[in-house]
C-alpha cells in the first residue's frame, strides 16, 4: 500500500517549482456574502463566461446550443445590491448547435436574421432579493428586433481576488425561460418548442484596486 506520505509528495514538489503562486491557488477561497466584494464596474471574462440554451426538439429531447460571443459589464453595488445593474451584448451570428448544416438556418432570415438584427442586448432593470446569494433579475431583453421583459434567476457563487491575475472577480450562475414566438420567431413550429431555456455561469472581474 502506497503510504499518505508518498501520495502528497509529487503534489508538494509541484507547489514547490510553482512558488507562491501555486500555494495561492491551493489556499484560494471565496466569500460568499456580496456585501463583502469591493463595489465597481466589472467586465465579464470572456474566458470564464458560458451562455448555453436549448429548445423541444420533436418531444424527442431538448436540442442544445450556445452562443459564442458575448459581453458584458456589470455595475456592482455591495451596499445595496438590489441597485447593481447589468448590460449584456451577445452577437445573434454566434449560435453553435454542433451541426455545422444547421447554424446558417439558425442564424438565417427565418429564425434570428442575424443580417438585419446582429445584437441580442440584455439591460437589467430590477433585482429582487431572495436571501444573501440568491434573487430575481428582471431586465429587457432586445432579440430580433423586439424587447420584452425577462427575468432570471441569479446565483452569487462568490467574490475574492484571483489568485492568478490579482483581479477581483464575482461570479455568478443564472437561468431561465422565455417563449421565443413572443419575439416573433415561431418558424419551425411544433416540431421546434416555443419555451427556450436558458443557463448562463459567468465570472466579472476588475483590476484591483492598490
Amino acid at each position: 500500500m502506497i503510504q499518505k506520505s508518498q501520495r502528497l509528495a509529487p503534489v508538494l514538489f509541484a507547489l514547490l517549482l510553482g512558488g507562491c503562486t501555486a500555494i495561492k491557488v491551493v489556499t484560494h477561497s471565496t466569500n460568499s456574502d456580496p456585501v463583502a466584494a469591493p463595489a465597481g464596474l466589472y467586465h465579464l471574462d470572456p474566458d470564464h463566461r458560458s451562455l448555453i440554451f436549448d429548445v423541444d426538439h420533436l418531444k424527442f429531447s431538448h436540442f442544445v446550443m450556445r452562443f459564442d460571443h458575448l459581453t458584458a459589464e456589470l455595475s456592482f453595488n455591495p451596499l445595496e445590491p438590489e441597485q447593481s445593474r447589468i448590460t449584456a451584448v451577445i452577437e445573434a451570428a454566434s449560435v453553435d448547435s454542433n451541426v455545422a448544416a444547421l447554424d446558417p438556418m439558425i442564424t438565417g432570415e427565418a429564425m434570428l436574421d442575424a443580417a438585419q438584427f446582429p445584437e441580442i442586448r440584455f439591460v437589467s432593470r430590477s433585482l429582487h432579493r431572495i436571501d444573501k446569494t440568491s434573487g430575481e433579475m428582471t431586465g429587457d431583453l432586445t432579440l430580433h428586433g423586439q424587447t420584452r421583459p425577462v427575468t432570471l434567476a441569479v446565483t452569487f457563487n462568490g467574490g475574492a481576488r484571483n489568485p492568478l491575475t490579482g483581479e477581483d472577480v464575482l461570479g455568478f450562475s443564472a437561468s431561465g425561460t422565455l417563449d421565443r414566438s413572443a419575439f416573433g420567431l415561431s418558424a419551425w413550429y411544433p416540431a421546434v418548442g416555443n419555451e427556450v431555456r436558458i443557463r448562463i455561469e459567468a465570472e466579472f472581474a476588475k483590476p484591483h484596486a492598490s
